[in-house]
């Protein structure tokens, strides 16, 4: 893949540069001085401008009143949106415990489905992203160990944050647009019984590790855009 990057890089090194926003929460947002998957894409693709417009703590309900500001005006070719690990939360570290999901399934349903569809009235592109899987730590179970989360499950924080991600699956194919199945890359037997300590050392949000992971599946999928919008394909 080094070959075509490098070939469709040098053809996109034109006036108008490529853009890509990455849309997002804590797991796209600058923090901690790791290399997130948008420094470590534009680092693949020197060619393309990448922007990222994550804000820890964000729901889809909160990004969607920057949507016009962070995604609309920017005027991209294609967004990056991977929401869902705060929309999906039950905080019950609160007094009284909150009974539900900070944002309802159905709310980040109709959230997800208006940025695609507005993007793609815009005249630009979408790949959409599963949340990543969280893990637990001390700090995690001291915040969120009891119902409707399982303590002693290895995934229990995941069990609601799976049916996000299930709906990501099925927006995606329904929009018929790209999906990097992130929460899937936790699914292997030996990740699925471990804390990911590798790829999620504070238990939800990945290291550069893990956002090479997701940077690799990306470049993929980008990679084929812009082969095509060098080539005028539609």
């Amino acid at each position: 893949m080094g070959g075509m990057i490098a070939m469709n890089s040098a053809v996109l090194a034109s006036e108008d540069a490529y853009r890509v926003v990455t849309f997002g929460d804590s797991t796209t947002a600058d923090r901690g001085g790791k290399r997130k998957y948008s420094a470590q894409l534009a680092k693949t693709f020197p060619a393309i401008e990448v922007i990222n417009k994550g804000i820890g703590g964000h729901t889809t309900a909160m990004a969607a009143r920057r949507f016009q500001a962070d995604v609309l005006d920017q005027n991209p070719n294609l967004v990056v949106i991977q929401f869902g690990i705060n929309d999906a939360a039950v905080d019950v570290w609160k007094t009284p415990p909150a009974e539900s999901s900070r944002v309802s399934l159905a709310d980040y349903e109709a959230n997800l489905r208006r940025f695609v569809t507005e993007i793609q009235g815009a005249g630009a592109e979408v790949i959409l992203m599963t949340p990543n899987q969280v893990r637990w730590t001390p700090a995690l179970l001291e915040m969120y160990g009891k119902p409707p989360y399982d303590p002693e499950d290895v995934q229990g924080f995941s069990r609601i944050l799976g049916t996000y991600a299930q709906v990501v699956r099925q927006l995606a194919e329904e929009l018929n647009v790209p999906l990097v199945d992130v929460y899937s890359f936790y699914d292997t037997p030996e990740r699925r019984a471990t804390a990911c300590v590798e790829l999620l050392p504070d238990g939800m949000h990945p290291s550069e590790k893990g956002h090479a992971l997701v940077a690799g599946e990306l470049a993929k999928v980008l990679e084929q855009k812009i082969s095509k919008e060098a080539s005028g394909t539609p």
